[in-house]
Protein backbone atom coordinates (compact mmCIF):
# COMPACT_ATOMS: atom_id res chain seq x y z
CA UNK A 1 0.00 0.00 0.00
CA UNK A 2 1.45 3.39 -0.98
CA UNK A 3 2.01 6.05 1.65
CA UNK A 4 -0.67 8.21 0.04
CA UNK A 5 -3.32 5.53 0.61
CA UNK A 6 -2.38 4.69 4.18
CA UNK A 7 -4.45 5.89 7.09
CA UNK A 8 -2.76 8.05 9.72
CA UNK A 9 -2.33 6.84 13.33
CA UNK A 10 -1.24 8.92 16.32
CA UNK A 11 -0.38 7.27 19.67
CA UNK A 12 -0.05 9.28 22.88
CA UNK A 13 1.89 7.31 25.50
CA UNK A 14 1.84 7.83 29.26
CA UNK A 15 3.79 5.96 31.92
CA UNK A 16 6.53 3.37 32.06
CA UNK A 17 8.88 1.82 29.50
CA UNK A 18 6.47 -1.09 29.12
CA UNK A 19 3.84 1.33 27.86
CA UNK A 20 6.38 2.65 25.36
CA UNK A 21 6.97 -0.92 24.18
CA UNK A 22 3.20 -1.55 24.00
CA UNK A 23 2.72 1.58 21.90
CA UNK A 24 5.31 0.36 19.41
CA UNK A 25 3.52 -2.98 19.24
CA UNK A 26 0.16 -1.30 18.69
CA UNK A 27 1.73 0.59 15.79
CA UNK A 28 3.04 -2.74 14.45
CA UNK A 29 -0.44 -4.29 14.67
CA UNK A 30 -2.09 -1.33 12.99
CA UNK A 31 0.50 -1.23 10.19
CA UNK A 32 -0.78 -4.64 9.06
CA UNK A 33 -4.12 -3.04 8.19
CA UNK A 34 -2.77 0.05 6.47
CA UNK A 35 -2.02 2.59 9.22
CA UNK A 36 1.19 4.62 9.48
CA UNK A 37 2.37 6.66 12.46
CA UNK A 38 2.22 10.45 12.53
CA UNK A 39 3.57 12.90 15.11
CA UNK A 40 0.28 14.47 16.24
CA UNK A 41 -3.46 14.00 16.00
CA UNK A 42 -4.12 17.07 13.83
CA UNK A 43 -4.52 15.00 10.67
CA UNK A 44 -4.80 11.51 12.12
CA UNK A 45 -7.56 9.10 11.17
CA UNK A 46 -7.19 7.40 14.55
CA UNK A 47 -5.70 8.34 17.91
CA UNK A 48 -4.81 5.86 20.64
CA UNK A 49 -4.21 7.19 24.17
CA UNK A 50 -2.08 4.56 25.93
CA UNK A 51 -2.56 5.12 29.65
CA UNK A 52 -0.81 4.39 32.94
CA UNK A 53 -2.64 3.94 36.25
CA UNK A 54 0.29 3.84 38.68
CA UNK A 55 0.48 7.48 39.76
CA UNK A 56 -2.05 9.94 41.09
CA UNK A 57 -4.07 12.01 38.62
CA UNK A 58 -3.56 9.47 35.80
CA UNK A 59 -7.30 9.51 35.15
CA UNK A 60 -7.42 13.32 35.17
CA UNK A 61 -4.65 13.44 32.57
CA UNK A 62 -6.58 11.02 30.39
CA UNK A 63 -9.79 13.07 30.38
CA UNK A 64 -7.86 16.28 29.72
CA UNK A 65 -6.21 14.65 26.70
CA UNK A 66 -9.49 13.19 25.46
CA UNK A 67 -11.16 16.59 25.86
CA UNK A 68 -8.48 18.29 23.75
CA UNK A 69 -8.82 15.69 21.00
CA UNK A 70 -12.62 15.91 20.99
CA UNK A 71 -12.52 19.71 20.91
CA UNK A 72 -10.14 19.56 17.93
CA UNK A 73 -12.43 17.14 16.11
CA UNK A 74 -15.50 19.32 16.67
CA UNK A 75 -13.71 22.51 15.65
CA UNK A 76 -12.46 20.92 12.42
CA UNK A 77 -15.60 18.83 11.77
CA UNK A 78 -13.53 15.64 11.77
CA UNK A 79 -14.51 12.03 12.47
CA UNK A 80 -11.32 10.68 13.95
CA UNK A 81 -11.55 7.31 15.72
CA UNK A 82 -10.46 7.54 19.38
CA UNK A 83 -9.27 4.56 21.40
CA UNK A 84 -8.11 4.35 25.02
CA UNK A 85 -5.58 1.62 25.77
CA UNK A 86 -3.51 0.60 28.78
CA UNK A 87 -4.10 0.35 32.49
CA UNK A 88 -6.62 3.15 33.01
CA UNK A 89 -8.69 1.61 30.25
CA UNK A 90 -8.46 -1.77 31.99
CA UNK A 91 -9.48 -0.34 35.36
CA UNK A 92 -12.12 2.17 34.27
CA UNK A 93 -13.49 1.07 30.91
CA UNK A 94 -17.17 1.63 31.69
CA UNK A 95 -16.49 4.97 33.39
CA UNK A 96 -14.53 6.17 30.35
CA UNK A 97 -17.44 5.36 28.08
CA UNK A 98 -19.79 7.20 30.45
CA UNK A 99 -17.69 10.34 30.82
CA UNK A 100 -16.36 10.43 27.26
CA UNK A 101 -19.02 8.83 25.04
CA UNK A 102 -17.20 10.05 21.93
CA UNK A 103 -14.50 7.43 22.62
CA UNK A 104 -14.94 4.62 20.10
CA UNK A 105 -12.98 1.87 21.80
CA UNK A 106 -11.40 0.89 25.12
CA UNK A 107 -8.82 -1.89 25.06
CA UNK A 108 -6.79 -3.34 27.93
CA UNK A 109 -3.02 -3.96 27.89
CA UNK A 110 -3.48 -7.67 27.16
CA UNK A 111 -5.96 -7.17 24.31
CA UNK A 112 -4.41 -4.62 21.95
CA UNK A 113 -3.39 -7.36 19.49
CA UNK A 114 -7.12 -7.48 18.63
CA UNK A 115 -7.25 -3.82 17.57
CA UNK A 116 -7.92 -4.39 13.84
CA UNK A 117 -10.78 -6.81 14.58
CA UNK A 118 -12.20 -4.58 17.31
CA UNK A 119 -12.13 -1.52 15.06
CA UNK A 120 -14.08 -3.41 12.40
CA UNK A 121 -16.68 -4.53 14.96
CA UNK A 122 -17.00 -1.18 16.74
CA UNK A 123 -18.88 0.43 13.87
CA UNK A 124 -21.46 -2.34 13.99
CA UNK A 125 -21.79 -3.46 17.62
CA UNK A 126 -21.64 -1.08 20.56
CA UNK A 127 -21.02 -4.07 22.85
CA UNK A 128 -17.62 -4.50 21.22
CA UNK A 129 -16.41 -1.08 22.33
CA UNK A 130 -14.72 -2.44 25.46
CA UNK A 131 -12.22 -5.32 25.34
CA UNK A 132 -10.40 -6.15 28.59
CA UNK A 133 -9.31 -9.79 28.30
CA UNK A 134 -6.23 -11.01 30.24
CA UNK A 135 -4.81 -13.47 27.67
CA UNK A 136 -1.14 -12.42 27.67
CA UNK A 137 0.04 -15.58 25.90
CA UNK A 138 -2.51 -15.06 23.12
CA UNK A 139 -1.40 -11.45 22.74
CA UNK A 140 2.28 -12.20 22.22
CA UNK A 141 1.49 -15.09 19.88
CA UNK A 142 -0.58 -12.74 17.71
CA UNK A 143 1.78 -9.78 17.44
CA UNK A 144 3.57 -9.29 14.09
CA UNK A 145 7.30 -10.00 13.96
CA UNK A 146 8.03 -6.75 12.12
CA UNK A 147 8.47 -3.74 14.36
CA UNK A 148 8.32 0.04 14.13
CA UNK A 149 10.75 0.24 17.06
CA UNK A 150 14.18 1.33 15.93
CA UNK A 151 17.25 3.03 17.30
CA UNK A 152 20.35 2.01 19.18
CA UNK A 153 18.61 1.69 22.57
CA UNK A 154 15.36 -0.33 22.61
CA UNK A 155 12.90 -1.98 25.00
CA UNK A 156 11.88 -5.64 24.95
CA UNK A 157 9.06 -6.96 27.13
CA UNK A 158 9.82 -10.43 28.49
CA UNK A 159 7.38 -10.68 31.40
CA UNK A 160 4.03 -9.12 32.30
CA UNK A 161 1.74 -9.03 35.27
CA UNK A 162 2.35 -9.38 38.98
CA UNK A 163 1.55 -11.90 41.72
CA UNK A 164 2.96 -9.83 44.61
CA UNK A 165 -0.18 -7.79 45.46
CA UNK A 166 1.53 -4.88 47.23
CA UNK A 167 -1.26 -3.02 49.00
CA UNK A 168 -0.54 0.29 47.24
CA UNK A 169 -0.35 -1.07 43.68
CA UNK A 170 -2.93 -1.59 40.91
CA UNK A 171 -0.73 -3.65 38.58
CA UNK A 172 -2.13 -7.11 39.51
CA UNK A 173 -5.60 -5.79 38.74
CA UNK A 174 -4.74 -4.03 35.46
CA UNK A 175 -2.05 -6.33 34.02
CA UNK A 176 -3.13 -9.66 35.50
CA UNK A 177 -1.06 -12.56 36.83
CA UNK A 178 2.63 -13.00 36.06
CA UNK A 179 3.30 -14.35 32.59
CA UNK A 180 6.74 -15.05 31.09
CA UNK A 181 7.15 -15.14 27.32
CA UNK A 182 8.94 -18.18 25.83
CA UNK A 183 12.69 -17.58 25.75
CA UNK A 184 12.94 -18.59 22.09
CA UNK A 185 10.48 -15.84 21.10
CA UNK A 186 12.41 -13.26 23.12
CA UNK A 187 15.76 -14.24 21.61
CA UNK A 188 14.27 -14.08 18.10
CA UNK A 189 12.90 -10.60 18.76
CA UNK A 190 16.23 -9.47 20.24
CA UNK A 191 18.00 -10.66 17.07
CA UNK A 192 15.58 -8.66 14.91
CA UNK A 193 16.25 -5.62 17.06
CA UNK A 194 19.99 -6.07 16.63
CA UNK A 195 19.52 -6.37 12.87
CA UNK A 196 17.64 -3.04 13.01
CA UNK A 197 20.59 -1.36 14.72
CA UNK A 198 19.97 -1.95 18.43
CA UNK A 199 23.12 -1.80 20.54
CA UNK A 200 21.43 -1.71 23.94
CA UNK A 201 18.39 -3.76 24.96
CA UNK A 202 16.41 -3.13 28.14
CA UNK A 203 14.40 -6.18 29.20
CA UNK A 204 11.04 -5.18 30.67
CA UNK A 205 8.59 -6.69 33.12
CA UNK A 206 6.45 -5.66 36.06
CA UNK A 207 8.63 -8.12 37.99
CA UNK A 208 11.25 -8.72 35.36
CA UNK A 209 13.59 -10.73 37.59
CA UNK A 210 10.73 -13.16 38.31
CA UNK A 211 11.01 -14.26 34.67
CA UNK A 212 10.61 -18.03 34.35
CA UNK A 213 9.17 -19.71 31.24
CA UNK A 214 9.71 -23.16 32.74
CA UNK A 215 13.03 -23.63 30.97
CA UNK A 216 14.91 -20.36 31.32
CA UNK A 217 15.35 -17.68 33.98
CA UNK A 218 16.49 -14.08 33.55
CA UNK A 219 20.17 -15.04 33.84
CA UNK A 220 19.75 -17.50 30.96
CA UNK A 221 18.15 -14.82 28.81
CA UNK A 222 20.88 -12.30 29.54
CA UNK A 223 23.55 -14.87 28.67
CA UNK A 224 21.94 -15.67 25.31
CA UNK A 225 21.20 -12.07 24.38
CA UNK A 226 24.80 -11.14 25.17
CA UNK A 227 25.86 -13.58 22.46
CA UNK A 228 23.85 -11.78 19.74
CA UNK A 229 26.08 -9.94 17.30
CA UNK A 230 25.74 -6.18 17.77
CA UNK A 231 24.29 -6.22 21.29
CA UNK A 232 26.79 -4.58 23.60
CA UNK A 233 24.63 -3.49 26.52
CA UNK A 234 21.85 -5.24 28.45
CA UNK A 235 19.65 -3.77 31.19
CA UNK A 236 16.49 -4.95 32.92
CA UNK A 237 13.71 -3.28 34.89
CA UNK A 238 11.71 -3.34 37.13
CA UNK A 239 12.98 -5.78 39.74
CA UNK A 240 11.61 -6.98 43.06
CA UNK A 241 14.09 -7.65 45.89
CA UNK A 242 12.51 -11.04 46.61
CA UNK A 243 13.40 -12.26 43.10
CA UNK A 244 17.10 -11.31 43.15
CA UNK A 245 18.48 -14.86 43.30
CA UNK A 246 22.18 -15.67 43.72
CA UNK A 247 22.55 -16.73 40.08
CA UNK A 248 21.31 -13.36 38.82
CA UNK A 249 23.48 -11.51 41.31
CA UNK A 250 26.54 -13.45 40.12
CA UNK A 251 25.66 -12.65 36.49
CA UNK A 252 26.40 -8.99 37.18
CA UNK A 253 30.03 -9.97 37.69
CA UNK A 254 30.29 -12.52 34.87
CA UNK A 255 28.37 -11.00 31.93
CA UNK A 256 30.20 -7.87 30.69
CA UNK A 257 27.22 -6.77 28.62
CA UNK A 258 25.04 -6.57 31.75
CA UNK A 259 25.33 -2.94 32.72
CA UNK A 260 26.46 -1.92 36.24
CA UNK A 261 23.22 -0.15 37.08
CA UNK A 262 20.15 -1.63 38.72
CA UNK A 263 16.77 -0.15 39.56
CA UNK A 264 15.71 -2.08 42.68
CA UNK A 265 12.62 -0.55 44.34
CA UNK A 266 12.34 -0.87 48.11
CA UNK A 267 9.50 1.67 48.72
CA UNK A 268 10.30 2.14 52.44
CA UNK A 269 13.11 1.55 54.92
CA UNK A 270 10.71 0.68 57.72
CA UNK A 271 9.96 -2.98 58.41
CA UNK A 272 6.61 -1.93 59.82
CA UNK A 273 5.61 -0.12 56.62
CA UNK A 274 7.08 -2.84 54.41
CA UNK A 275 4.84 -5.32 56.19
CA UNK A 276 1.81 -3.05 55.77
CA UNK A 277 2.67 -2.74 52.07
CA UNK A 278 2.82 -6.55 51.79
CA UNK A 279 6.34 -6.36 50.37
CA UNK A 280 7.29 -9.60 52.17
CA UNK A 281 10.89 -8.57 52.78
CA UNK A 282 12.67 -6.55 55.43
CA UNK A 283 15.05 -3.60 55.17
CA UNK A 284 17.86 -5.89 56.30
CA UNK A 285 17.09 -8.37 53.50
CA UNK A 286 17.20 -5.53 50.98
CA UNK A 287 20.54 -4.28 52.28
CA UNK A 288 21.95 -7.80 52.08
CA UNK A 289 20.97 -7.97 48.39
CA UNK A 290 22.70 -4.62 47.79
CA UNK A 291 25.86 -5.90 49.52
CA UNK A 292 25.90 -9.10 47.44
CA UNK A 293 25.52 -7.14 44.20
CA UNK A 294 28.35 -4.79 45.15
CA UNK A 295 30.56 -7.77 45.91
CA UNK A 296 29.77 -9.28 42.50
CA UNK A 297 30.18 -5.95 40.64
CA UNK A 298 31.99 -3.35 42.78
CA UNK A 299 31.18 -0.41 40.47
CA UNK A 300 27.44 -1.11 40.31
CA UNK A 301 25.11 1.86 40.91
CA UNK A 302 21.58 1.71 42.24
CA UNK A 303 18.30 3.54 41.94
CA UNK A 304 15.06 2.87 43.78
CA UNK A 305 11.44 3.91 44.31
CA UNK A 306 10.19 5.36 47.58
CA UNK A 307 6.67 6.11 48.79
CA UNK A 308 6.35 8.52 51.69
CA UNK A 309 3.23 8.97 53.77
CA UNK A 310 1.83 5.47 53.40
CA UNK A 311 -1.10 5.06 55.85
CA UNK A 312 0.18 4.64 59.39
CA UNK A 313 3.71 5.91 58.63
CA UNK A 314 5.15 7.33 61.86
CA UNK A 315 8.11 9.64 62.38
CA UNK A 316 10.17 6.57 63.30
CA UNK A 317 9.11 4.79 60.10
CA UNK A 318 10.20 7.77 58.03
CA UNK A 319 13.50 8.01 59.92
CA UNK A 320 14.13 4.35 59.03
CA UNK A 321 13.64 5.21 55.35
CA UNK A 322 16.11 8.07 55.57
CA UNK A 323 18.58 5.76 57.33
CA UNK A 324 18.31 3.15 54.56
CA UNK A 325 18.91 5.79 51.88
CA UNK A 326 22.02 6.92 53.75
CA UNK A 327 23.27 3.33 53.94
CA UNK A 328 22.75 2.48 50.27
CA UNK A 329 23.93 5.82 48.86
CA UNK A 330 21.94 5.83 45.61
CA UNK A 331 23.01 7.20 42.25
CA UNK A 332 19.42 8.32 41.58
CA UNK A 333 15.92 7.63 42.90
CA UNK A 334 12.23 8.22 42.30
CA UNK A 335 10.14 9.32 45.25
CA UNK A 336 6.44 10.08 45.61
CA UNK A 337 3.79 10.93 48.13
CA UNK A 338 1.41 8.05 48.71
CA UNK A 339 -1.84 8.39 46.81
CA UNK A 340 -4.60 5.80 47.19
CA UNK A 341 -5.35 3.83 44.04
CA UNK A 342 -8.99 2.71 43.77
CA UNK A 343 -9.44 -1.01 44.27
CA UNK A 344 -6.27 -1.54 46.32
CA UNK A 345 -6.22 -2.51 50.02
CA UNK A 346 -4.25 0.61 50.88
CA UNK A 347 -7.10 2.78 49.65
CA UNK A 348 -9.33 1.35 52.41
CA UNK A 349 -7.02 2.46 55.22
CA UNK A 350 -8.29 5.20 57.50
CA UNK A 351 -5.01 5.97 59.29
CA UNK A 352 -3.93 8.37 56.57
CA UNK A 353 -1.01 10.78 56.85
CA UNK A 354 -1.77 14.49 56.50
CA UNK A 355 -0.87 15.95 53.10
CA UNK A 356 1.26 18.67 54.70
CA UNK A 357 3.31 16.06 56.55
CA UNK A 358 3.64 13.97 53.38
CA UNK A 359 5.00 17.03 51.56
CA UNK A 360 7.42 17.82 54.38
CA UNK A 361 8.78 14.26 54.44
CA UNK A 362 9.03 14.09 50.66
CA UNK A 363 11.04 17.32 50.62
CA UNK A 364 13.47 15.91 53.21
CA UNK A 365 13.87 12.65 51.32
CA UNK A 366 14.36 14.33 47.96
CA UNK A 367 16.95 16.69 49.42
CA UNK A 368 18.96 13.67 50.59
CA UNK A 369 18.52 11.83 47.30
CA UNK A 370 19.53 14.90 45.28
CA UNK A 371 22.65 15.35 47.40
CA UNK A 372 23.63 11.73 46.83
CA UNK A 373 23.02 12.01 43.09
CA UNK A 374 25.11 15.18 42.85
CA UNK A 375 27.94 13.59 44.84
CA UNK A 376 27.81 10.51 42.61
CA UNK A 377 27.87 12.50 39.36
CA UNK A 378 30.62 14.80 40.64
CA UNK A 379 32.98 11.81 40.85
CA UNK A 380 32.88 11.47 37.06
CA UNK A 381 34.15 14.96 36.24
CA UNK A 382 37.61 14.63 34.71
CA UNK A 383 37.20 10.91 34.01
CA UNK A 384 36.79 9.03 30.74
CA UNK A 385 33.54 7.09 30.35
CA UNK A 386 32.15 4.95 27.55
CA UNK A 387 28.94 6.57 26.28
CA UNK A 388 26.33 5.16 23.92
CA UNK A 389 25.21 7.96 21.59
CA UNK A 390 21.50 7.34 21.14
CA UNK A 391 19.54 10.54 20.45
CA UNK A 392 19.62 14.17 19.34
CA UNK A 393 19.55 16.98 21.86
CA UNK A 394 17.49 20.17 21.82
CA UNK A 395 20.25 22.36 20.43
CA UNK A 396 22.21 22.51 17.19
CA UNK A 397 24.93 19.84 16.95
CA UNK A 398 23.94 18.43 20.34
CA UNK A 399 23.91 14.66 20.88
CA UNK A 400 22.81 12.91 24.07
CA UNK A 401 24.35 9.65 25.19
CA UNK A 402 24.15 7.24 28.08
CA UNK A 403 26.87 5.96 30.40
CA UNK A 404 26.88 2.38 31.71
CA UNK A 405 25.54 3.88 34.97
CA UNK A 406 22.42 5.34 33.29
CA UNK A 407 23.60 8.96 33.35
CA UNK A 408 22.68 11.19 30.41
CA UNK A 409 25.67 12.91 28.81
CA UNK A 410 25.27 15.99 26.61
CA UNK A 411 27.84 16.45 23.85
CA UNK A 412 28.35 19.06 21.16
CA UNK A 413 29.59 17.56 17.90
CA UNK A 414 28.83 17.66 14.18
CA UNK A 415 29.36 13.90 13.97
CA UNK A 416 26.05 12.05 13.53
CA UNK A 417 27.43 8.92 15.16
CA UNK A 418 24.26 7.45 16.69
CA UNK A 419 24.62 3.84 17.76
CA UNK A 420 28.31 4.21 18.55
CA UNK A 421 29.81 3.68 21.98
CA UNK A 422 32.53 6.29 22.32
CA UNK A 423 35.11 7.41 24.85
CA UNK A 424 34.02 10.66 26.47
CA UNK A 425 35.89 12.92 28.85
CA UNK A 426 33.38 14.25 31.40
CA UNK A 427 33.91 17.98 31.80
CA UNK A 428 30.93 19.11 33.85
CA UNK A 429 27.97 17.95 35.88
CA UNK A 430 24.43 19.26 36.09
CA UNK A 431 21.48 18.42 38.31
CA UNK A 432 20.37 15.45 36.21
CA UNK A 433 23.07 14.95 33.60
CA UNK A 434 26.73 15.25 32.66
CA UNK A 435 28.54 17.20 29.95
CA UNK A 436 31.57 15.98 28.06
CA UNK A 437 33.78 15.83 24.99
CA UNK A 438 34.29 12.91 22.63
CA UNK A 439 37.81 11.50 22.73
CA UNK A 440 37.58 8.65 20.22
CA UNK A 441 34.88 7.96 17.62
CA UNK A 442 36.27 4.60 16.48
CA UNK A 443 33.52 2.17 17.43
CA UNK A 444 35.47 -0.96 16.49
CA UNK A 445 38.03 -0.28 19.20
CA UNK A 446 35.50 0.23 21.96
CA UNK A 447 33.85 -2.32 24.24
CA UNK A 448 30.70 -1.64 26.20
Amino acid sequence: MSSENKKKLFIKTYGCQMNVYDSHKMADVMSTVGYELVDDYANADMTIVNTCHIREKATDKLYCELGRINKHNKKNNREMMIAVAGCVGQAEGDEIMRRAPYVNLVVGPQSYHQLPELIAKTSHKKSERIQLDFAADEKFDSLPAETTQSGSSVFLTIQEGCDKFCTFCVVPYTRGAEYSRPAADIIAEAKRMADNGAVEITLLGQNVNAYDDGKSRLTDLATKIAEINGIERIRYTTSHPRDMDDELIAAHGSIPELMPFLHLPVQSGSDNILQQMNRKHTAEFYLEIIAKLRKARPDIAFSSDFIVGFPGESDKDFEDTMKLVEQVNYAQCYSFKYSPRPGTPGALREDTVAEALKSERLAQLQALINRQQNEYNKKFVGKNVKVLLDRKGKYKNQIIGKTPYMQSVHLTTKLESFGNIVDVRITEMHANSLGGEIIDIKKDNIAA
